[in-house]
Parts: structure tokens; C-alpha cells; sequence
């Protein structure tokens, strides 16, 4: 019997456990999104093949402002493909921020040899790049009728707006009204609560998750199945670790733990830096990619409102913690703990 037969057997006498596939629209969400975060990898190409060009002519703008492809960045390339060479010219065609405190170093920045074969690839990277934001902007487009239309009718906007990160993330969709129709999809609870998720990644999640997480029984099911709940196996005596690979999920998460991580005033920001010291920082970022993910579905499941209680506060508690286990480790052995004041 063949490998299909016996499964399709298996499957005819409900033996199989089905897998996750989301509902209809939210495929086509899905297919969506993969496809505009295609595009937005293929635009970045192109901004590293400016960076090249520019590079070959000894030109180091993209080394002292921000971004090649910001306001600043664009005028002064599409006046050097022009024929501009004065540096005080392009200076001026720079914001005022730019102009204020980086008059010099922009100056200086600018002084390359032209060379005509280098010309010719920046150009053609900057209209790569130009071709792929009008992909990306016809992508979007269409992302915003889908989930109009998922939202239903009524005004997306007049939704409750509370606690949310609404600013726009780099490269994320230019969608009126993002967060009111997010927040209505997901039957009123509202996930940016939780720290590191802002309107694109909460979108992002919704595409390949879906917003009913009610079909992982808990958390624990949901964490296991994004890749990120450890990978301990034991018989007996015998430990050992299987290797469990992060769905695009998973890695969604991971990338927020990441940005986390580097919070200065966030509990969970703590976490990660306690944890880290320990165990390194790959499993430190995957245990608070794992924590995420729980707060998620317990915002999503239960509409529990997640409260950041603050850097220091974390602290305190792992103060509190560490001292009770003490006191009960120096009683065992017959020891008294005195506190030392300084």
C-alpha cells in the first residue's frame, strides 16, 4: 500500500488530527501579503545596488544620512543623474534638519569622480526601485479592499482607538483607517497593547494566523505550533532535543522579540537581558518570541488587556523571587539569611 493510501485510509476512519488552514479570506489575505513582502525585498535590492553605485564614484551619502531612498536622499540623486555636481547645490536640496547638522559632512560626501558607467547603474537602480513602489502601492490597494471588505460595513475609523502604536513602520502599507479595521476584524480586542506589535506586524499576524485562535485549545498548543515551545524529548532516562522549525508566524515573533529587546524601559525588555546572561541570546529572543505569542492569544481568545508594568517593576519581582527562593534553600540546610545594609 502506498504512503497516500494508507493516510487516505487513516483519514476515512478519523484517525487523523487535521492540520491548521485558515478560512478563505484570510488566504487570500495571506497570499497578499507574502506577495508585497516580496516586492518590498525586491525594492530593497535595488537600494543596495544604488549604495553600490554610489560607492564606485566615492560618493558616501548613503553613509551620513539615514535613508538613500527618504526625501533627502531621492532629490539629491535624481539631481545627480540630472548632471548636478556643485556639493552646495545638492546641500540645498536636503531638509533643513540635514542642512542644520550635517552641512559638512554632507559636503564632503559629495565630492565623487562621475564616472558614466556608474551613472548609468544608479540609474537604473533608482527606476528599479520606482517600478517595484508601484507594485507595492498596487498591492496595498488591494490589501485595503480585502479587508474592507472582511471588515463588513461602518466606519472602520469610528472604532475605539486605545493604547494602540498607530504610527507607520518602514514599509508598511498605506492604508486609511489601518488600525479601526484591524481592531474590528479582530472582534474588538486590540493586540497593539502588547509591546513590539504596531498596525503591520499585527497585520502580518492576521495573515497567516487568522483572527479565530480559538482553534489551538490553549496557549501552549498555539506556542507549539508556531515553532517557538521547546524541543524536549524524554523516554526514560533518555533526553534528548528535536529540532522544531518556526513557521512564518514564529518568525514574525522572533522578529518582534528582537525589536524588544533593545527597550530600555519595558518588563519584557527585562526578560530578555536576565535571560540572556544565562543562556545566550538566540534562546533568550526565541523564550520572549514565545511569551509574545502567548500574550497574543490570550489577547485574541480570552481579551485579556495586557498592563506593561515597567522595567522596574519586573525587577523587583525577580528580587522578591530570588530572595523566597533563598529563604527556603537556607532553611532546608538550617542556615538564617541577614540582610546586609549598606
Amino acid at each position: 500500500m502506498a504512503d497516500c493510501q494508507w493516510l487516505a485510509t487513516l483519514h476515512a476512519h478519523g484517525l487523523l488530527r487535521s492540520g491548521f488552514v485558515p478560512d478563505a479570506s484570510i488566504r487570500r489575505l495571506q497570499d497578499y501579503m507574502r506577495l508585497r513582502h516580496d516586492k518590498v525585498s525586491l525594492a530593497a535590492g535595488h537600494v543596495q545596488h544604488m549604495q553600490k553605485a554610489l560607492e564606485r564614484m566615492n560618493v558616501k551619502l548613503h553613509d551620513v544620512i539615514s535613508s538613500l531612498t527618504g526625501k533627502s536622499g531621492l532629490a539629491v540623486i535624481k539631481a545627480i543623474l540630472q548632471g548636478e555636481r556643485d556639493p552646495q547645490r545638492l546641500l540645498e536640496l536636503c531638509e533643513m534638519r540635514i542642512r542644520k547638522n550635517k552641512a559638512d559632512a554632507v559636503r564632503e560626501s559629495l565630492r565623487g569622480t562621475w564616472r558614466e558607467e556608474h551613472l548609468f547603474a544608479l540609474r537604473q537602480a533608482l527606476a528599479g526601485w520606482e517600478f517595484y513602489q508601484g507594485q507595492i502601492a498596487e498591492c496595498d490597494h488591494a490589501i485595503e479592499a480585502l479587508l474592507k471588505e472582511m471588515a463588513g460595513p461602518g466606519d472602520p475609523s469610528r472604532t475605539p482607538l486605545t493604547q494602540g502604536k498607530h504610527y507607520l513602520a518602514a514599509n508598511a502599507p498605506q492604508i486609511d483607517g489601518l488600525h479601526g479595521i484591524l481592531v474590528k476584524l479582530c472582534g474588538g480586542h486590540d493586540p497593539t497593547s502588547i509591546p513590539a506589535i504596531a498596525d503591520y506586524s499585527l497585520l502580518q499576524l492576521i495573515s497567516e494566523v487568522g483572527t479565530d485562535l480559538s482553534k489551538w485549545p490553549t496557549e501552549k498548543h498555539f506556542t507549539s505550533w508556531t515553532g517557538l515551545a521547546p524541543g524536549n524529548n524524554q523516554s526514560g532516562k533518555r533526553r534528548g532535543r528535536s529540532v522544531r522549525r518556526r513557521n512564518r508566524a514564529g518568525q514574525i515573533f522572533c522578529t518582534l522579540a528582537m525589536s524588544l529587546s533593545r527597550s530600555v524601559d519595558k518588563g519584557l525588555g527585562g526578560f530578555y537581558r536576565r535571560l540572556k546572561a544565562r543562556r545566550g541570546g538566540l534562546i533568550a529572543n526565541k523564550a520572549l518570541a514565545r511569551k509574545i505569542a502567548a500574550l497574543f492569544w490570550q489577547v485574541m481568545v480570552r481579551g485579556v488587556a495586557y498592563a506593561e508594568e515597567g522595567l522596574k517593576r519586573y525587577e523587583a519581582r525577580v528580587v522578591e523571587t530570588e530572595t523566597r527562593v533563598l529563604r527556603k534553600l537556607a532553611q532546608k540546610h538550617g542556615f538564617a539569611l541577614q540582610q546586609i545594609r549598606a
